[in-house]
């Protein structure tokens, strides 16, 4: 084994790229943009938004792979709890604390919930239906999905434990992801990967394995195979640059219904001029919902969470996310029943969206890593710590 082609410049292609190269393999690396990055690229100034939220979740495998390599860089600081202003809306109105029957359910004693069973049947069953709800609806800022009451208990219990963790698991590389994507692509690189930007991949090559690190629906494209599908989010991103007032929110989640708006500059000013501060909100719509629906949701937080921000904006931007926020389990689903990593014939599937576990790009990650084991015949163990 000399050599591996790997098709997508994201996340999970530099990771494949990244772990192979260090095993000793050379590596191509096609990329369709002109930039590296996928979904991690952040945009150029002067407002610093990354291709939807973002956040490197510590206790995930990833974070530890980063930091061996020293790819992380420096991070967002967390802001000081006074300025760390979380509202939450509840029955129409802001509130600074979770109705009480919602905490039952992060307990660290709670119940293990069931993969065959939706999260809001097996949550109303320990909480009740408010509290239920109220869980269902926050978890939506590490789903991305409309209904997530709707979904394998079991998947939602894992990605609302991580995101309520104290301390906060989540930490946001400073000036964007676009840092991290840098220091990653410099590092494979450094290790004699090459590297093809503007290089459509339309027919695979047959003289390598091939590692497919591209969204599910470019995979099933290339790879003509109509199998390749899995559930995912759709969810309006709003974001807003505002002129600075004090007491305004760090952060507002909904718990009436699921969305979530952040000010990203009150932990990271680099990503706004002075004066200004950068904020997202990602508000997921059903089928049936247009971006004027979601956009609608978001301003109606808005309007509770920053006073007077209509006269404040300063830039605008919205946009929808269809499919491209991971992978979601329905009941009786894990991880294990998503489109397998090993494809045949030399060909492996790495991405948000595939069979390996972990919370949003960490599956990307992990799968990376499965990908080129199988290729290499190597434990993926060893090469995490190579």
């Amino acid at each position: 084994m000399h050599r591996i082609t790997v098709i997508g410049g994201g996340l999970a292609g530099l990771t494949a790229a990244i772990t192979a190269a260090e095993a000793g393999v050379k590596v191509t690396v096609y990329e369709a943009h002109h930039t590296l990055g996928g979904r991690a690229r952040t945009a150029d100034g002067p407002y610093r938004t990354n291709d939807g939220p973002h956040a490197l979740y510590s206790g995930g495998p990833h974070w530890s792979w980063l930091r061996q390599r020293d790819l992380i860089g420096p991070l967002a600081p967390l802001p000081p709890l006074e300025a760390a202003r979380l509202r939450l809306r509840h029955k129409g109105a802001l509130r600074r604390t979770p109705p009480f029957a919602m905490l039952k359910l992060l307990r660290r004693s709670a119940q293990q919930a069931p993969v065959d069973m939706d999260f809001l049947s097996w949550a109303t069953g320990q909480a009740g239906e408010e509290g239920a709800r109220a869980a269902a609806h926050y978890s939506a800022v590490a789903l991305f999905h409309h209904d997530p009451g709707a979904l394998s208990a079991a998947f939602v219990q894992e990605r609302l434990r991580r995101a309520t963790r104290l301390p906060p698991e989540a930490h946001y590389p400073r000036g964007g992801w676009a840092g991290v994507v840098d220091r990653m692509a410099a590092r494979a690189w450094n290790l004699g990967v090459r590297m093809e930007t503007l290089s459509r991949v339309d027919t695979l090559p047959t003289d390598t394995p091939v590692v497919v690190a591209t969204s599910l629906d470019a995979a099933r494209r290339l790879l003509r195979d109509d199998s390749l599908t899995w559930p995912s989010g759709r969810t309006v991103l709003i974001d807003l640059a505002l002129r600075t007032r004090r007491g305004d929110a760090f952060a507002v989640s909904d718990l009436d219904s699921p969305g979530w708006i952040e000010r990203f500059t009150a932990q990271d000013r680099t990503l706004a001029p002075a004066g200004e501060q950068l904020l997202q909100g990602q508000i997921p719509i059903a089928p049936h919902e247009s971006r004027a629906d979601g956009v609608a949701r978001a301003e109606q937080l808005l309007d509770l969470a920053f006073d007077g921000w209509r006269e404040r904006v300063t830039w605008r931007r919205e946009s929808v996310a269809n499919g491209r926020t991971g992978a979601v389990d329905l009941p009786g689903t894990s991880w294990r029943d998503r489109p397998a990593v090993d494809r045949g014939d030399g060909v492996y599937l790495a991405g948000d969206q595939v069979a390996a576990p972990g919370v949003l790009s960490e599956v990307s990650f992990t799968s990376a890593l499965t990908a080129v084991s199988l290729a290499l015949g190597r434990n993926a163990l060893d090469l995490k710590h190579a």
